[in-house]
């Protein structure tokens, strides 16, 4: 069996690292906010190159706190209007209707999976405050144009880099690009805890002050509560490990595009659209971390199921889009037929770093050898 992910695996790798972390978080006796948690937060900022880190919860809290630390800093009301594909996973929307903002979905690109800039600007109203870029299967939205509407428009970007780790372009990565952006830091992300995780990053002073304030309980010293915040701490053990796996990032980053690119070289077969072009090299990839590597194909329960057959594991991200979640029946009525074919098409192959090249070999040959 080639599973489609082996955590297992990949932790195995850095096993006597991470015990040696958790055993150094028992022995010094502090378990909340103590010099593991700083000292992620101080890497992890330098990583993505800017000034402040905020270790949270979970990815989702991350999202959440952003746009309410907005909210008490008096950039956005409720009922604001925030823009955000519509193909994303949920919890891009429920952070904006946790903080009673209104989402407006639009369509993405075809070609990549990201929201569409001109469908961003058709989508501007007097009310919009936010866009929120989503930067799906770990491929950078495309900030420089988003960047260019949000400063015409004098809009806020809050990148939603959940999948994008180490993704980036002319040398700026993910969680730099935009004003601030959340991070999760779940079991299997590029950068995986061995929990729940999370992060926010910006390089805006007052905005990094309130979002631990807000984490905190609204605390920004003990027992004085500016706000009416919320217990979203990262937590110290997992900050440990963290510090681990972030040692070993840009590695693992490496071999999902060597896979990658052994995929878009080695799949011929028609009746499967990939997510690059054969004959790239890692450089020309460097905005793509493959979080997942997604195909698309008008036959996706047959390719699924031939890939079963062969003892390949497969996972469909997502099998239904957030307009037509029962959650969100508000939007039921809505039409979105770039997202909802997307939705409909897509399947994600084994890229985990701990593949070997057999695993890919056998992979791109079963592909090959579907006839749909």
């Amino acid at each position: 069996m080639i599973p489609f992910l082996d955590l297992k695996a990949i932790n195995n790798q850095y096993a006597a690292e991470l015990k040696s972390a958790v055993l150094r978080v028992i022995d010094s006796g502090w378990y909340i906010h103590g010099a593991e948690v700083t000292n992620f937060e101080q890497k992890f900022a330098a990583y993505c190159g800017t000034k402040h880190c905020i270790g949270v919860a979970n990815g989702l809290d991350a999202l959440i706190l952003v746009l309410r630390a907005w909210k008490e800093l008096g950039l956005l009301k409720e009922g604001d209007e925030v823009i955000v594909p519509a193909n994303t996973y949920i919890a891009s929307i429920l952070a904006i209707t946790e903080n009673r903002l209104k989402p407006v979905l639009v369509e993405p690109e075809n070609s990549t999976f990201n929201i569409n800039p001109e469908d961003i600007i058709r989508a501007i109203t007097k009310k919009t405050r936010v866009i929120l870029a989503v930067h799906l299967y770990g491929k950078l939205a495309d900030m420089h144009k988003i960047m260019i509407i949000a400063k015409e428009h004098n809009l806020l970007v809050l990148e939603d880099s959940a999948q994008a780790h180490g993704a980036e372009v002319e040398g700026r990565k993910a969680g730099g690009l935009g004003h601030a952006s959340g991070f999760s830091f779940y079991p299997g992300k590029n950068l995986g805890a061995l929990g729940d995780a999370g992060a926010v990053t910006t390089n805006d002073d007052e905005l990094a002050q309130t979002i631990r304030a807000l984490s905190n309980y609204g605390s920004h010293r003990k027992y004085e509560n500016l706000y009416q915040g919320l217990n979203s701490r990262l937590d110290e053990i997992q900050a440990a490990f963290l510090n681990v796996k972030l040692s070993h990032l840009d590695v693992e980053i490496a071999r999902r595009r060597e896979i990658a690119i052994a995929y878009a070289n080695g799949i011929k077969n028609l009746e499967i659209s990939l997510p690059i072009s054969a004959g790239l090299s890692e450089a020309d990839i460097s905005n793509h971390v493959f979080h997942l590597f997604v195909v698309r194909t008008k036959n996706r329960l047959g390719l699924q199921q031939h890939l079963s057959d062969a003892g390949i594991q497969t996972v469909i991200h997502y099998p239904i889009p957030p307009h037509k979640q029962k959650a969100y029946c508000l939007f039921s009525h809505m039409v979105m037929p770039i997202t909802e074919a997307i939705h409909d098409e897509v399947l994600s192959l084994p890229i985990s770093p701990t593949l070997t090249n057999e695993d890919v070999e056998k992979v791109i040959e079963t592909i090959n050898s579907f006839t749909g």
